[in-house]
Formats: structure tokens, sequence, C-alpha cells
């Protein structure tokens, strides 16, 4: 595989740490731009972030001195610098979409963590091993634009990444109803202890529109291509709830399932441990060489214990038993600020490699 120039746009921010960290050394991406808000520009990366570090893994040494650039001002100097972006900036949702729209019209690819362009028909939301095959309405979607190369592709939102990946790979025997509670870590929000000491003993019920995306997303992941557009499933049907939880990272969910056609627990369980999609069969640098992972044990799986199975990559489920009112309960876990948002889209960003859209 070539070496691909990359940017990182929002790279002050939690995720962009992440993201500093995850391209360190990469054997695919090389870091080549930085960019944050216009108060950061002209900063170097220690600069304009040190101070405000929040992962325990330290800033990349080769990064420190790195310039920022303006992530709106600049945008024809990084589109001509790099092969493509990753985006993850704190900016109102309508400044996020005009943003990562300039850069496709750039003809820069755009790999983005934001929410903004989730719902756009024509731009693909991965989950690499689950629907990899959205990727072809990129075509579509660059004759909207009128590019060549520019175009956006999306990852899902950190708390799906628990619960639709333990359901997805049941679709045969037809998932018909979901119930989840998430139970999120605070650094979906962005947040250390240090940063949040409100939330050192405490619980919150309530994180703003998490509910509303934990039910409507998932639709999107098992919807189809059609024509120049993704058409959403009707179903399953989802409802949720989510809560905030003390934990630093990672988000545990309890799902409930109702199917079509029940299933054997011992079903259930084989399929979990032999799933394996595109990104296994491509040896994508960043897969997990097994995805899903089943625990027997009652206690299992932990946050604390697992949510760095795989380097981050892979989901946890456990607690697989039969439910009272639907078909069956259990309970899984994923790294929310690894698979779950920076490290699913350098996966994602791998497989687009891989599949050639970023030539």
């Amino acid at each position: 595989m070539k070496k691909y120039n990359v940017g990182i746009i929002g790279a002050t921010g939690m995720v962009g740490q992440r993201f500093a960290t995850l391209l360190e050394n990469h054997p695919w991406f090389d870091v080549k731009v930085l960019a944050a808000s216009p108060r950061s520009k002209g900063k170097t990366y220690k600069e304009a972030a040190g101070s405000r570090w929040a992962l325990a893994t330290p800033m990349p040494k080769a990064m420190e001195d790195m310039v920022l650039l303006d992530a709106t001002a600049d945008i024809d100097q990084i589109a001509k610098s790099v092969d493509f972006v990753f985006c993850a900036v704190d900016m109102k949702k309508d400044e996020i979409k005009a943003l990562e729209e300039a850069y496709a019209k750039a003809e820069c690819p755009v790999v983005s963590n934001n929410s903004a362009h989730r719902g756009t028909p024509d731009v693909p939301m991965i989950v690499p091993e689950l629907n990899y095959d959205h990727a072809k309405i990129i075509d579509a979607q660059r004759k909207r634009l009128g590019t060549k190369r520019g175009f956006i592709s999306v990852k899902s939102n950190c708390s799906l990444q628990s619960y639709v990946p333990a359901l997805y790979p049941l679709n045969e025997f037809g998932v018909k109803e979901v119930l989840v509670c998430t139970y999120q870590a605070i650094s979906g929000a962005g947040k250390t202890f240090d940063t949040w000491p409100e939330m050192v003993d405490n619980v919150i019920p309530f994180i703003g529109g998490e509910e509303e995306k934990s039910e409507q997303e998932p639709l999107k992941i098992w919807g189809k291509v059609e024509g120049d557009k993704i058409v959403n499933a009707t179903s399953p049907k989802f409802t949720a709830q989510c809560i905030r939880v003390p934990v630093s990272d990672g988000h545990l969910g309890a799902v409930f399932v109702k199917f079509e056609n029940k299933p054997t627990k011992e079903q259930m369980i084989e399929i979990w441990k032999n799933f394996s999609s595109r990104p296994q069969e491509l040896k994508l640098p960043s897969a997990p060489e097994h995805f899903l992972y089943y625990y027997e044990e009652d206690n299992m799986p932990q946050i604390k214990l697992n949510r760095t199975n795989e380097n981050g990559m892979a989901v946890s489920i456990g607690r697989l038993r039969e439910d009272t009112q639907y078909d069956y309960k259990f309970v899984c876990l994923s790294h929310n600020t690894l698979r779950g948002a920076a490290g699913g889209a350098v996966l994602m960003a791998e497989l687009l490699c891989a599949e050639g859209y970023m030539d």
C-alpha cells in the first residue's frame, strides 16, 4: 500500500488528540497538517494543546513542533498539502456541514467523526465490518458535489459501536425490536475527571441528542444503497436510554432483542465468535483480528478489563440469556474514543484507501 499524506482538522480536541496518537507511526498515513480554530493558528501543537492534553498517551514527538493552520481560512492550502483529512471539529452543526463540504469541493476527501452529515442521504456512515458496501454511494455524492476526488464519509455515533456490531451479524434471524440502555464514559463528552469533577461519584441520566442518534442511526447502517442515496431501513425498531456514568473510557450497552425467527443461544454465540468481515479479509492495519469477543463468565465484560481488547478496536459481549418480554438480553462494550471515534474513523479511511476511493 502506498503512503498517504493526511491532515487532522480539529487537532486540539480530545478526538483530534486521539487521531494524533493513532496516526503516529501509522504504516499507511503520514500526518502533514494539523488545523484547529483561528486562535490556535500559528502556534505549535505543543503550545496550542499541550496544557489541554487529555490522554494518557503522550503527544507524538514528531507533531509537537508542527505549526497549526486555521481549519476554515486555510482550506485551499490544506487541500493541496494532503491526500485527505480526518475531521473532528467542535463547531455548530450547520458550520460543520459547510466546512466538510468545502474540503470535499476542494478535492480533499473528508473522513469525519462529526455528526453533521450522518443524515445526508449520499454520505456513507460506515462501520467497516458491517456496512462496508455503502462506500459505493461515494460516486453519486461526487456527482452531486461536482468533484473528481472529493467526498465526505462519516462514522456513526460512538454509543452505537457497542451494541450494533453485536446485533448486525444476527440479521439472518430477522432482528425485529431492540431496547438498549447505554452507560457512557465521560470522554464521550470530551471530558476527564479533572475537567468534569461533577461526574465523580455521580450518574447523569441525560446526554443531549444521544437517544435520538441511538434510535435513528442504526437504520442507516441497516439501510441499502438505491440509486443516488442510501435508503434507511424501517426495521429493526430501536428504543434507547443513554446515561452518563463516572468512567473515563468505555461505553457499555444493556441490550434486549426480539427476532422474527428466534435463534438458539448457541447459534448466537457461534456467530459472534466466528464473525469476520472485509477489514479482516483485507488485513487492514487497524482491524482487530477478532472483532467480537464473547465471555461466558457472569461478571464479564468489564469496562476496565476489556475496553482495550485488540487495541480498543474489538467489541466485547456477555451475559446472553433469555428474557421474559424479549427473546434475549445481553451486555456489550466498546472503547468509545478508539472503536467509537478516532479508531473507527482511521479503520474506515484504511478501508476506503484499500478499495481505491482515495486515489
